[in-house]
């Protein structure tokens, strides 16, 4: 028995060693980077609205017609123009139930050129659009420039863990664990125009005047932990 106690002992004596020997020194440090790039693509929400002309009726169909021909014109490609939503989907029932029923489409319009609102718009009847909003902003290089923030947000941690370790006589070694968190702040969605401001100010197609400009600011932050070395 006492044999047995005494192996055992040995054996967990070992055991503490091993395990002492692999322990892993670490340290955990945050980086980060910032770039504010501005917005190369614009979608746009453009509602239009049945409206009267005298005592007629200027139907929805038309209307989806020529702004159907305005952005053809101005060179859109069709997969950026769609139906985002449609008020009184049934309409001829609701027409029938209440004459004076006008019924109403939004559009979601995808556009390179900021200056090509202006020609689709000023092709429209003032009467004709509800409101026209900027629904959100893009970039056609948008993960690019992720991936370049990110590399450099893990090369900022891994510099302050250098220089850290440096000050007390240890290395940076391998990284250990990396977790990422976006920070990236767009422009809020705004209207640019109303039925009632347009067909006041006799739209004249300035859309762009009444644009507050703005830029896409992105920032990554990386969390990392590296070994520390002799």
């Amino acid at each position: 028995m006492l044999m047995i106690a005494l192996f055992a002992a040995a054996t967990l004596g070992a055991q503490a060693q091993t395990e002492s020997k692999t322990i892993t020194r670490k340290i955990e440090v945050s980086g980060s980077a910032e770039k504010e790039i501005t917005p190369d693509i614009i979608y746009f929400s453009i509602s239009l609205k049945e409206y009267y002309d005298g005592k007629t009726k200027v139907n929805i169909d038309k209307l989806e017609k020529d702004l159907q021909k305005a952005v053809t014109d101005a060179g859109i490609p069709k997969e950026n123009f769609t139906i985002n939503n449609i008020y009184g989907y049934n309409y001829s029932w609701n027409q029938k139930k209440d004459p004076n029923f006008e019924a109403r489409k939004q559009y979601r319009l995808k556009l390179g050129d900021l200056n090509k609102i202006n020609s689709i718009l000023g092709k429209l009847d003032p009467k004709s659009i509800e409101y026209v909003n900027i629904d959100s902003y893009d970039h056609s290089k948008l993960n690019e420039y992720k991936k370049e923030l990110l590399v450099q947000a893990l090369q900022a941690s891994r510099d302050k863990a250098t220089y850290l370790l440096a000050g007390i006589g240890e290395k940076c070694g391998a990284v250990l664990e990396i977790q990422e968190s976006d920070g990236s702040n767009y422009p809020a969605p705004y209207m640019l125009k109303s039925q009632r401001v347009m067909a006041e100010a006799n739209y004249d197609g300035g859309m762009q005047q009444d644009i507050d400009f703005k830029t896409i600011k992105l920032s990554y932050q990386v969390r990392a932990v590296y070994e520390i070395v002799k």
